[in-house]
This record gives C-alpha cells, structure tokens and sequence, in this order.
C-alpha cells in the first residue's frame, strides 16, 4: 500500500490565490507601465513636433526683422540670449537649432551644439556617448528654415519611473493586505472540515448515527454522505456480529449440554451394553456439534466484506463433479442414486467458496431424502448465465417456508432429521459473493425440493 502523501489544502488554497492574484497584478502593472510608456512617448512627441513648429514661427519672423535692417546683429543676440534661459530642470535635457537653407545656424540652445543635431528628417534616435537622445527635424512649407529638436531619453525613462513607482506602491502595500484577507477567509471556508473532523473525533465508537451539522456547504456533502454511508454499513456488520453471536451462543448451548449429559450417562452405565450404548451417542452428539461449529466458521468467514478476495476462472463442472465424488459414500449408505449431468462451464469465482456451496447443498439432499431415493446434480450453460441444480425426492419445502429457510438457523418445524439450519444461508451468501441468484422450486415429479443457483457465465463460458 502507498503512503499517504498529506498537504495542507489551506495552504495550498492560500498559495494558489496569492499567486494567481500576483501573476495577475504583474501583469496589470506591465501593461500599464507598457502602455503609460507608449502614451508618455505620443505626448512628448507631440510636444517636440509643437515645439518645432512655434521655432519655424520665430526663424521666419527673424527673417522679417533682417529683411527691414533694424538692428539685425543685436536683435539676433537677444534672441538667442532670451531662447538660452532655462526655467525648468527638464529644459537642460532638450537641445533645438534653427538652420537656414544655406546651412547657416540662426538660434540654438545654450546646451546645442554648433553643428546639425541629426541630418534626418522627422523622428529619430541615437544612443552614443552623450546618451540616449531623440529628434525630430522639420523645414517650413518654402524650406527656408529647418528646426532640429533633441530630448534625452532620460525625461522620460524618469517620468515612466515615477508612474511605475506610483503603480508599485499601492500593489506592494496592498498585496500583504490581500494575503491576509484570503488567508482569513480561507481559514474561515474550511472551518465546516474542522468542525465535522472534530465532531467525528469527539463520537464513542459505538455511535454511528449519521452525521447532521448544523451548517456546512454543498462541496462537502458527498464526504459527509460517504461517511454516513460508511456508519450504516458498520452499523449493520455490528448488529449482523451480534445476531451471529447470539445465535450461536444459542445453538451451541444444545449440542453441548447433550455431549455433558451423554457422558454422565457413560459415567453412570450400569453394564457393558449401556456403556457402549451411551458412548455411541456422545460420538453422534460430539459429531452434530462438529458440523455446527464447522458451520458457524464458515458463516464468519463469509460474513466480513472480503474485498481483497481474487477471483479466477473456475470450471462448474469439475467442481460438481469433485463434490458428487465426496458424497459418493454418504448416498450409498442411504441407497439414494446420485446423479450428474455437467456440461463444460466456466465462470468467474473462488473454487474453495464453491466448494463449500456444493457441499451443503449436496448434504442437505442427501440428509433430507429417504433411504432409497434419488439426487440429481446439473450443470449447463443458459444464455449469459451457468445454471447449477441440486434436486432431490425428499419431502421438500413448502412455498411459505422458502424465504425463511435463507435465514440463519431456520429450521422447519415438525422435522426429525437433524441439522444446523444454516447450509442454505450459506449457499445464499456465497452466491450473493459471486453476483448469483438461488431459489427453490418443486422437483419435476411434484415431490421433492430443487435448488437453481445462477452465477454469470466468464470468460470461458
């Protein structure tokens, strides 16, 4: 037998919602952080190709102002001067130029370079050195001016972080917070499997009541059923136990007060002849006990639920024909003809239990029929089933009396022939073992009993 490999279902329920619920908030916290990257870039984008375009305004109207000769060289180095104020930490990571059509420079940022950022049109990015830029280049409707922006990554590698980290904080505080919570109710679920554990361990063991709690939840109810169940059935192989036990009790107490009565009377013999009388007695009565006993432990031995009991293939007809050869000698001594007509049959069961079946069918047919009566054993095959008959030209069973004689010492009453009443309980218990059927009907001739026991037909039948 295996062991047992036990585990703690609370805890396992506790881990696989804590880590379905992680997985499940790792990856709400990548798409978000995916998607607020994806947004954050659209709107910095914007923001550069907005920025190139208010430059674009300002190179032209630098133009005009050059046009019109007012101060050209001083207006151009306010302007510049004005365009170099950085008012914000983020404007030191953005660099812009405006280029004139013949490749001469007209503003820049204090922090831009003398030469062209990128010589690309539109979006682009380059990861040198100086680091991680991107840059967005646009010349005027008359490509006249171009304005070249540039924005470090780290803009908005650190906007993303700060999102990221204000989506983290609410899941790294609220998820202890979340364990907890499925850790209560997890406790509080599987409360019911506590109290009905506890209400099985707190029973006497002969309590077996069916278990009723006051509140529990559908998902258990088969267990609890399967309990019950399983209380019924103990309950009933108790009291089959002690019905057994006091039958037994009951009919041993009559063979053996006659063997102490029989050897009182070998005690007291006044003569040979009595003596030897009375010792033929004690030897029948010591016999009738004998098979009463052997009877009572056959009937414990089929009592148990015998669940590990194999079952092989058994020809019926060597057993009928092995038993008709035991009892041989027991119907020559009567003068009864005992017969047999077995077919080849095969079926699936345990060869000693038959045996036992047999035997007592055998012996209750040759018990109950007269001296110079007759027995007939049959064994054939009938559609799916095997068909074994024992009928004998005894006085038989009247139909009244053919479901009591099932019962365990059950005798009819006006009988002088002695016997245990317990052969046909027997029969009826092995055959319930090997999935068959037994009845009783009157023989053919009108007289006598015959027994039909119907077993499955196996492999080979």
């Amino acid at each position: 037998m295996t062991a047992t490999v036990w585990f703690s279902l609370r805890r396992h329920l506790l881990l696989l919602l804590l880590g379905g619920v992680s997985v499940c908030w790792l990856a709400t916290l990548v798409w978000s952080y995916t998607d607020t990257h994806h947004e954050i870039d659209e709107l910095l984008d914007a923001q550069m190709a907005q920025t190139a375009q208010a430059l674009l305004v300002l190179g032209s109207r630098q133009r005009d102002d050059r046009q019109d000769g007012q101060d050209g060289g001083e207006t151009q180095r306010r302007r510049v001067e004005a365009f170099e104020r950085a008012v914000h930490r983020y404007q030191r990571n953005t660099m812009c130029q405006i280029w004139r059509q013949d490749g001469s420079l007209l503003l820049r940022s204090a922090n831009a370079p003398t030469e062209p950022l990128t010589r690309s049109e539109g979006f682009s990015e380059v990861v040198s050195s100086d680091g991680h830029w991107r840059y967005y280049s646009q010349w005027d409707q008359h490509r006249r001016y171009q304005v070249q922006v540039a924005e470090s990554h780290m803009v908005r590698d650190e906007l993303i972080g700060h999102v990221a980290w204000r989506l983290m904080v609410p899941a790294l505080m609220g998820l202890p917070l979340l364990g907890l919570w499925v850790w209560i109710a997890t406790r509080r679920g599987l409360a019911p499997l506590a109290a009905v554990a506890g209400e099985i361990a707190d029973r006497e063991p002969a309590r077996l009541t069916a278990l009723a709690p006051a509140t529990a939840p559908t998902e258990i109810r088969p267990l609890v059923d399967a309990i019950n169940g399983l209380f019924a059935r103990v309950e009933g192989a108790l009291e089959s136990e002690r019905r057994f036990t006091a039958d037994a009790a009951h009919e041993l107490r009559t063979p053996l007060a006659a063997l102490a009565t029989q050897t009182q009377v070998v005690l007291r013999a006044r003569d040979e002849a009595e003596r030897r009388h009375a010792a033929e007695q004690l030897v029948a009565s010591s016999r009738r006990a004998a098979h009463l006993v052997d009877q009572l432990l056959t009937l414990a031995r089929l009592d148990p639920e015998d669940a590990d009991a194999a079952l092989t293939a058994v020809r019926l007809d060597q057993i009928a024909e092995e038993a008709c050869a035991d009892h041989g000698a027991a119907a020559l001594e009567k003068d009864i003809v005992l017969e047999l007509e077995a077919a080849p049959v095969e079926i699936r069961g345990q060869s000693d239990m038959l045996r036992i079946l047999l035997r007592n069918l055998l012996d209750n047919a040759i018990r109950y029929t007269p001296a110079v009566g007759g027995v007939a054993v049959a064994v054939a095959a009938d559609g799916r089933d095997a068909v074994l008959t024992v009928s004998d030209s005894g006085p038989g069973i009247p139909p009244a009396e053919r479901q009591r004689v099932f019962d365990r010492f059950h005798r009819l009453a006006g009988q002088d022939t002695e016997g245990s009443g317990l052969g046909l309980s027997i029969v009826a218990r092995i055959a319930e073992r090997h999935g068959g059927t037994v009845s009783l009907e009157d023989n053919d001739s009108g007289a006598g009993l015959r027994v039909t026991v119907r077993f499955p037909l196996g492999a080979g039948g």
